[in-house]
Formats: structure tokens, sequence, C-alpha cells
């Protein structure tokens, strides 16, 4: 791994300048399939959040003044850098989140095609206003959308690339000016991605980070000048933003957590569907909020899922993953290690069988790695801790249904609805469960039904906290205001 990739020490980058955080208190940041040290991340604090805040704001009436062609040639400039850093920025990926060479691909590339599609949005500005002449005698009306000020962008580990470029590319597009607050768990992505940014000669303060934990959380939470905050985590935490945002008057959008559910019937491709599950199920070793987690066999296809499943996880290779052949990493770290682990047990005290158990594995290679291999759980009711959870880690879990009609009861009792997939090949049953499923996000014979930039994303139920969802058009009504002029000209 070429080292001039990570810094030693990570800094905030408030106002166009790298700076050091007020809290001295830095925690370090170990590759979690080597162990090695990477770096080391400060715990920010509010007076960070404070600072940064300030310079966006700052930075805003000029920035909101620039015409939206002008804030496009930005997003431009900044395409272009992604695309020749496109490399590096994989290593980095791969090397601070433990996802395979290839699964960082996906990551680093929706990053850029967010980027892609906020470049179009003097289109796009243009499309979400309205007008209307004569709406009486000599009166016009027009309808536009204007930015509102500081946004604030709070984001997970699982992929550190792409998730914080849901939002900033479209906030700042729109006029906003941001601060980004990275998972301290993977800084360094973001890191780079905020070099590339200070590269193309952004005016100072529209773009702006804050690296820390809960403080920084609730620095921005409860800062008065921020005018929204966009988020992605688990279902408790989006619970808690999405309250803290209404308490101080913010915009909100809160993507959460997700137990996401496959239904299988016998009349599906059995080798693309069973390649399909194990792809969704064990890609980024289970860390995503689109991964397959609960998988119901319908019928007889209970009996070959039973029988092909755990033949198929048999050959996912685990291990680092800038190495040849490696379809799964590690988990993020030793402590997620030891509670996906805890599930495994839990599952077992339950009743479920455990026909495969990923704790057995090892990697003598790299025997520091936070490495678990895929494990397989047949006979789970409903009920069950493993099957209501979300464990977030390369655990699959294998129900029966009689028929679609149960499946779907099961499905829809369940309070998280991210997202959800149909293997089949009778288009009536598709369309039937793709119209009556609470999950928000839909595949048909899609082992990841993740929507392209131009759509939007984000779940149903527990799994989603407000009104609009990320990217695509709803982000621009979520990054800006309405205003309504009536005119009458004498």
């Amino acid at each position: 791994m070429n080292k001039k990739l990570f810094v030693e020490r990570v800094q905030n980058y408030i106002g166009g300048t790298w700076r050091d955080s007020a809290n001295p208190e830095h925690v370090p940041v170990h590759n979690p399939a080597t162990g090695e040290l990477l770096g080391s991340v400060p715990m920010g604090s509010a007076r960070d959040v404070d600072a940064a805040v300030a310079a966006a704001k700052a930075a805003f009436p000029a920035w909101r003044e620039l015409t939206a062609q002008a804030r496009a040639r930005y997003l431009f400039a900044l395409r272009e850098k992604m695309e020749q850093h496109y490399d590096e920025l994989l290593e980095i990926c791969t090397e601070e989140h433990g996802k395979t060479l290839e699964e960082s691909k996906g990551d680093v590339r929706r990053g850029v095609d967010n980027v892609e599609v906020a470049c179009g949005m003097p289109t796009l500005m243009m499309n979400a206003g309205s007008v209307l002449d004569q709406i009486a005698s000599g009166i016009d009306s027009t309808a536009i959308r204007q930015p509102m000020g500081v946004f604030a962008i709070i984001a997970p580990y699982n992929f550190p690339s792409m998730v914080p470029f849901w939002f900033l590319p479209y906030a700042i597009a729109t006029g906003n000016t941001v601060v980004v607050k990275p998972s301290e768990q993977v800084p360094f992505s973001q890191v780079r991605l905020f070099q590339l940014l200070d590269e193309i000669g952004l005016p100072p303060g529209v773009v702006n980070m804050v690296h820390g934990a809960r403080d920084v959380v609730n620095g921005i939470l409860e800062h008065q000048d921020i005018a929204g905050v966009s988020f992605v985590g688990s279902s408790p935490v989006a619970e808690h933003v999405y309250a803290r945002c209404g308490a101080t008057q913010k915009r909100v959008q809160a993507l959460g957590g997700a137990k996401n559910f496959g239904v299988v019937l016998d009349d599906c491709d059995w080798d693309k569907t069973v390649a399909n599950v194990v792809d969704s199920s064990m890609g980024c070793a289970g860390q995503r909020c689109l991964a397959l987690s609960v998988v119901i066999g319908v019928g007889k296809a209970y009996a070959e899922l039973e029988r092909r499943l755990p033949e198929a996880l048999a050959k996912v290779k685990v291990g680092y993953g800038v190495e040849p052949g490696v379809t799964m990493g590690p988990v993020i770290s030793a402590r997620h290690k030891e509670r996906v682990a805890s599930y495994l047990e839990k599952g077992v005290a339950e009743g479920a069988k455990l026909v495969v158990d990923g704790r057995s594995l090892r990697v003598g290679a790299h025997p520091r790695g936070h490495f678990l291999g895929p494990s397989l759980f047949t006979g789970v009711r409903p009920e069950m801790t493993i099957a209501r959870e979300e464990i977030f880690g390369p655990v699959l879990c294998l129900m029966q249904a009689k028929d679609l009609d149960e499946a779907l009861r099961i499905v829809k009792a369940h309070p998280l609805a991210n997202a959800s997939s149909i293997f089949t090949s009778h288009g009536g049953h598709a369309r039937r469960y793709c119209r009556d499923v609470d999950a928000a996000m839909v595949g048909v014979n899609i082992g990841v039904a993740a929507p392209m930039a131009y759509f939007g994303f984000g779940g149903a139920k527990g799994s989603f906290f407000g009104d609009l969802k990320a990217h695509g058009r709803e982000q621009i009504q979520f990054y800006t205001q309405t205003k309504t002029s009536i005119v009458r000209w004498w």
C-alpha cells in the first residue's frame, strides 16, 4: 500500500484550510484486515463544529449569488479529479474499511455518479420550479427554489466514499454550504476527497469537514445556524437525530437501519438466484444497508435453498481485499466481530440451526484481521432475535413460508423496511410483491436493490425518518425552499 495516501494525524478542513481539532485527543485507525496502523483521527468537539459552521455561514451569501452554471462547473472539475484518482480512492477505501477492491469500485463509482447528476443542477433546478401566467386578471405567478444556508452531513463507516456524496454535491450545487462529519472509523477516504475539493479551488467555507464522534454529532444537532441535517446510520440513532432536528427546527433526512428480506419462489432461475443471494448477504461482509439478511423459501424453494446455500457459501473466499481471488473481507473492528458472533450464539440458543458457522474461519496470513466467515441459519422463525435485529455482518437467516401470502405477511410484520427482493420468473407474483411490500427499494431477481443516483434512495417505516430521500430529485427539494411570487404590473 502506498503510504502517501494517508496522513499520520487527520486534521479538520475548515474555511479552506487544514486545522488541528480543538480537542487534542486522537484515536488510532487500523486496517481491519491486517491490523496495521493507518493513522489517527481527532475526537472533535463542539468548538470545531462552531468554527466550521461559522466558515460555512460566512461563505453562503457569495456562494448562493453564483449562477447555477458556475457552481456546476466546480462539480465538473471534481468529477474529473475523482476519475483521475479513481484507483487511488479504491485503495484507500479497501485499506480503511476492509472491503475488496471490486467492492470499493461500487463505493467510489456511486460517489462519482452523484457528482455527475448534480452537474446537471441548472436544468434540474428549472424543472423544480413552476410558472403560471394569468392566475387572475393581469396577475402572473412564479415559484422558484432557493438555497437555505448551512447543511450538515453525518456519515456511517460502511461506504466511506459514497455516502457523504449522496448529499454533498446536491447541497452545494443548489447553492448551500456544508459541514461533513465522516465516520471516525474510516476518515481517510473523505480526507482524500477533500484534498481534491481543495484542488478545484472552491471558495473557502463552501465545504468543511469536522472529525469526531458523539460530541461532534450533538454539536451539529444543537447548532442554531445549521438549516438541515442529512444522516445515515442505525435506526435508534436516526430516530434520535430526527427528534433533535425537530426540536431545533432543522430539516432532516435520517436514513436508518435495515433487516432486508428476500423471497425465493421455486420457479426462479436457481443458479442466478443463489449467486445473487450469496453476493447480497456476504458482500462487504454483510455491512451494507441493502444486504439481504433473511431469505424466505416459499414452498418447495425452502428445501432447495437449504441444499444449495451451504455449498455456495463454502466458495466465498475470505481474506485481505487487495489480494487476488478474495471475495469477502473482514468486519470493521474487533468489537464489531464480537457483536456479530454474539448473534450466532443467540440464534443457537433460540433454536435455529447453525449449518454454517463463520466463527471458526482463520486467515493465516493476517492473524490480526477481524475476519468472520459466512454463517447460515436454517429453521429461523420471525420471533427470533436473529430475525428481528439488524446484525450487520456475514450472517444469513433462512425461513420457510407455505405460499407468497405468508411470505408477504412475514416481511410486512417487520418494523424495518429498507429494501427487499423477490426471485421468480412469474410476472404476476413479482408485480404483486413490488406493489404490496413495505420496503421502499424493491428488487426483482436483483440481490442488491440499489437505486441509481438519479432515483431517490431511502427506506420506509423504521428504516427512514423524514420526508425526502437521498440523491435524485428529492435532494433538490430537501436542500431548497420554495418561494412563490404573485406579480401584477399596472
